[in-house]
């Protein structure tokens, strides 16, 4: 059992409509709903089954019906304050999640029956989400308040989730009181009693300091090492609390910690395998929420008695989650902790490693912890879903370059049989793949080769969707080459053309593929790639780098309008361009975008553009560059779009697939996105996406809403022409494009 307090996707309020609640139930994947009034007071819940027999029942069918129509008023709600045993009686094979409710009624929490892990404030801590990732100052601001302070703002910039501290009632806690130097302690034990007696902040000073984390929006959390510091830490209202190692054991504490119904992290150092057994069959008696956290409680650890390889075993025993906290140096061994399983890490965390106390020799520094955060994050990256193996992206990119196909060493006219030896292996990986030559051999050939064709999958599964008239309410196109746009547009009365330029086409004659003018309009696509893997970035910090940017732009522009002879039902043709932007790891801070943005439209200042309309494309979060993903800064943001186009006068090319996986990325309501960036659009790239990094996918197969582009296109874009740019649209004669213009036309584009 878990309990959660972040309950909005599980509410609707009296009065909101059925088809609200319905939404609500969709979203959430609970099949069940509960209504409050507006001062939060929990009436009434609504499950699909509700719905469901209010439709076969209802004489009137109306969704939008206020939801206290189908709404049950006679559910199971209980107190907040009730322990997770008490809560566990009212669950049965039906009921999996239980409301919990303060005491004026209100919904404040769900207990959920079958979900594992703990809610910690906004953090829900579970196997499939990120490390819980703790900077513990204990004692190490050295009983500064002001170190304090500055030790919680290091640890925000450093990225941990929670900032935690030690509190301690000398006089409870010690036999002798607290006194220093007492005659009968070992040295040790007098040098701890002489740290603590120096460095202690007392407990206002610690209240002080966790207010001070509420308003820098990081999670507070303490260690309280004795009955009196654990009563004003639950008092304060903290959100969980940290059980040390030397507590894990003392069940006298786990008993006053589990009564509060709050999680415990609970550190095992120090503790036999008989003695954690001990403690997790009392806190499952108990009904505590709780985690155990793998630990070696020496000061600095060995590595040799990390043991690692403990975690899996931890988790079986505990039945929870876990995680680690470590005293090692370094940050090697958490990194590891993350890849084994661990879902909580805990370093130590200072200013200076030479200051007095033991915890500091064995902390991360800022830079240090931050850098940790980092790894830990690109690891859970790695780390991925599991499950069957797939291609992604980027590999499916190099094995068009790099793999090999299934091609023809002879021309072959319909009808004919496709024979073995007539199929070669050669490079690139557009076509078949090599492996399918037995499923080719022996077919009909459905369509004339010439000696070189590539083979596709219809060739095999005869299913080509053939190019066609299309009807649209706004203009279209297709993207091509050079080489190919007179095959593709053959027999179709298309609108325009969007030639996407490579760096060779800026040097070639246009004469040798262009002769007479042509009825229909064009459009430009700039090279993003130039010669000496030089990538276009008008944002460089690098001064060289962006005049050399410049300069390749200004040769796109001529060439641009050097085409206007062969196409001159476009006096102004559109120029897309992607503008830079990007670094190489991490994205940059509003502040620094900015100055980027600055850079980007002096550039552009310096570009006489008076033959072109340029169109700067909207860009995803992570663009794949030859060599691998970037990060994207620039173009990527709805509000920072619109406010470039309207100190610039400048336009975009709204990429459909790009701003989706920004949306996902960011979780953005795509359609507020349309909204905010379609006035200021004046070219289109319709075009799937699936994730945050699936690019170009085929229409209909990714996340993009298209009855919903259509109506908001429609409304805030008419007129704007479009392409369809699905990634290899262009192989088997343009397939791909063919697919996904009648897609759009089925959906009145």
């Amino acid at each position: 059992m878990r309990i959660e307090k972040k309950i909005k996707d599980h509410l609707v309020f009296s009065g909101d409509s059925i088809l609200d609640a319905l939404k609500r139930i969709n979203d959430n994947q609970s099949r069940i709903v509960f209504v409050v009034q507006d001062n939060g007071v929990l009436i009434g819940a609504v499950s699909d089954g509700d719905v469901r027999r209010w439709m076969t029942q209802a004489t009137e069918f109306n969704l939008n019906l206020p939801v206290d129509h189908v709404m049950n008023r006679n559910f199971i709600a209980r107190p907040v304050t009730e322990s997770q045993h008490q809560i566990a009686d009212y669950f049965d094979h039906k009921r999996d999640i239980i409301p919990l409710i303060d005491e004026q009624g209100r919904f404040v929490a769900l207990a959920r029956k079958s979900a594992t892990g703990l809610q910690i404030g906004d953090f829900l801590i579970a196997d499939q989400n990120p490390a819980f990732i703790i900077a513990e100052v204990g004692n190490n601001h050295n009983g500064d308040i002001g170190l304090a302070k500055e030790l919680v703002n290091l640890a925000v910039e450093a990225g941990a989730d929670c900032v935690k501290f030690q509190m301690r009632d000398l006089s409870s806690l010690y036999s002798n009181q607290g006194r220093n130097a007492e005659a009968g302690y070992d040295l040790g034990s007098q040098y701890t009693l002489d740290l603590l007696n120096k460095f202690q902040l007392n407990h206002d000073e610690l209240c002080q300091v966790f207010d001070y984390c509420r308003q820098q929006d990081i999670l507070p959390l303490c260690t309280p090492w004795d009955l009196v510091s654990a009563h004003v830490l639950d008092e304060y209202g903290l959100e969980a609390f940290k059980v040390a190692s030397a507590d894990f054991t003392n069940y006298e504490m786990l008993e006053t910690l589990a009564k509060t119904g709050k999680p415990l992290l609970c550190s095992t150092g120090m503790s036999s395998e008989a003695e954690i057994k001990g403690s997790v069959d009392l806190l499952r008696r108990l009904g505590a929420p709780f985690a155990l956290l793998h630990c070696n409680s020496t000061y600095p650890a060995p590595f040799k008695d990390v043991n690692l390889n403990y975690l899996p075993h931890l988790k079986q025993l505990g039945g929870t989650v876990v995680g680690y906290s470590g005293h090692e140096r370094g940050f090697s061994v958490p990194l590891a902790a993350v890849a084994l399983g661990a879902r909580i890490v805990e370093k130590h965390f200072t200013v200076d490693r030479s200051m007095e106390g033991n915890d500091h020799k064995v902390s991360l520094l800022p830079e240090e912890f931050a850098e940790m955060v980092r790894q830990i994050r690109n690891i859970e990256e790695a780390l991925g879903q599991g499950g069957e193996r797939s291609l992604t992206q980027g590999e499916m990119i190099n094995r068009e370059n790099l793999a090999k196909s299934l091609v023809i060493n002879c021309d072959l006219s319909q009808g004919q049989l496709i024979r073995r030896s007539m199929i070669t292996v050669k490079s690139p990986g557009q076509g078949l793949q090599p492996n399918r030559i037995d499923e080719l051999a022996g077919k009909v050939a459905q369509r004339d080769f010439k000696a070189g064709d590539f083979f596709f999958e219809t060739d095999i599964t005869p299913k080509s969707v053939k190019k066609q008239h299309y009807v649209f309410s706004r203009p279209y196109g297709i993207p091509a080459r050079y080489h190919d746009y007179r095959a593709l547009i053959e027999g179709m009365k298309i609108d325009f053309v969007e030639f996407h330029l490579s760096y060779h086409d800026l040097d070639v004659k246009l004469s040798d593929y262009f002769s007479d003018p042509l009825s229909i309009g064009y459009a430009v696509h700039s090279p993003e790639l130039f010669a000496g893997d030089h990538i276009l970035d008008l944002a460089s910090h690098d001064a060289d780098y962006q005049a050399h940017s410049i300069a390749e732009l200004k040769r796109t522009v001529a060439v641009a309008a050097e085409l206007r002879q062969y196409f001159p039902a476009t006096p102004k043709p559109v120029l897309v361009l992607n503008a830079g932007g990007w670094t190489p790891q991490n994205f940059l801070p509003v502040e620094a975008r900015t100055k980027l943005y600055d850079k980007v439209a002096k550039a552009l200042d310096e570009i006489d553009l008076s033959t072109v309309q340029l169109a700067i494309q909207t860009m995803p979060p992570f663009p794949w560059h030859f060599g691998g993903q970037s990060h994207h800064n620039l173009f990527v943001d709805p509000d920072e779009i619109a406010a470039f186009c309207d100190k610039t006068g400048h336009r975009i090319c709204l990429d459909i697939s790009h701003s989706m996986m920004a949306c996902n990325y960011y979780q953005w309501d795509f359609n507020t996105f349309l909204q905010k960036v379609l006035p200021y659009t004046i070219h289109l790239h319709i075009v799937d996406a699936k994730g945050v990094d699936g690019e170009g996918v085929q229409i209909g197969h990714g996340d993009v809403d298209f009855t919903l582009l259509r109506d908001q296109l429609n409304q805030f874009a008419r007129g704007v022409q479009f392409i369809p740019e699905i990634w290899q649209g262009h192989k088997n004669k343009g397939e791909g494009f063919w697919s996904a213009l009648a897609f759009l036309e089925k959906t009145s584009l």
